[in-house]
């Protein structure tokens, strides 16, 4: 039903039905449409649009005799003349031109207002091409979408492009991404971890310092009045720490490597 501001899609509507039907030769006759075909669907095709207004509207056309001349005179009312067509498509370029895509709006929410634009260039006589629509939305999706825009512009010709395959990468993208932060708690992955040999480095650039602390924060929240002894690394023995360790400084470089090859392979089972 036209009520006034939904032409545009109103419009699309009523063209898709009429030519369903076999009678939009009448509203836009083809240059060897024969006259008496035009004058047998005029009829049927005015009842149709005139079914199609709201009360307002078609008490304002309704002396229009011929489906033609009811069509015409809708569009130059919401769509204007050629100057005012003109200035409506400046607008609209402008419009086309500002939109972006925010952090918070859904993927398909945004390609939506780009494919609604492309429908109101049509009604304006203009059209948008997919080359254009592609570029818009690769320029201005968020960040969080840089990494499928730059493989798809380095890998793809966006010139020949359909802009529902660009939407569709962009969604495939989005939801793998999405499925990696899920599967890895929320941090996404970038959590920074130590390898085995690093561990190892560590342990041995300590000495026995990394036992003694451990034991220490255990004493204190045990409450316990003694002190229970680390693991040497010079000899492997309990009970003192490698600092304290009687053994010759050789046999504790060995016994040092030892463990930290013990320790090295115990961190990667």
């Amino acid at each position: 039903m036209l009520t006034g501001d939904n032409y545009t899609v109103w419009a699309i509507k009523v063209e898709a039905n009429l030519d369903a039907q076999g009678l939009w030769e009448a509203v836009v006759p083809a240059e060897d449409s024969a006259a008496a075909v035009i004058a047998k669907k005029d009829k049927p095709a005015r009842a149709y649009l005139l079914g199609a207004l709201s009360e307002d509207i078609l008490l304002q056309v309704s002396s229009k005799k011929t489906v033609a001349e009811l069509w015409a005179s809708l569009k130059t009312r919401f769509v204007g003349t050629d100057r005012v067509r003109a200035a409506r498509l400046s607008t609209l370029r402008g419009e086309f031109d500002r939109l972006r895509m925010e952090d918070g709006d859904e993927l398909d929410t945004y390609a939506g207002r780009i494919s609604g634009m492309a429908a109101r260039y049509a009604a304006l006589g203009a059209t948008l091409d997919d080359a254009t629509m592609v570029k818009k939305l690769l320029d201005t999706v968020p960040d969080r979408l840089y990494g499928a825009v730059a493989g798809i512009e380095q890998f793809c010709d966006v010139d020949d492009m359909p802009f529902e395959e660009a939407l569709g990468r962009l969604k495939a993208f989005e939801e793998r991404t999405r499925r990696r932060t899920q599967d890895s708690g929320g941090r996404g992955g970038d959590q920074l971890m130590l390898t085995a040999a690093q561990w190892a480095t560590r342990r041995r650039q300590q000495g026995g310092k990394f036992d003694h602390d451990n034991d220490d924060a255990g004493s204190t929240a045990s409450g316990s009045g003694g002190r229970r002894r680390g693991r040497c690394y010079n000899c492997g023995v309990r009970g003192h720490f490698s600092r304290d360790c009687r053994k010759p400084k050789k046999a504790a470089e060995k016994k040092a490597l030892l463990a930290d090859v013990d320790d090295v392979g115990s961190t990667l089972l």
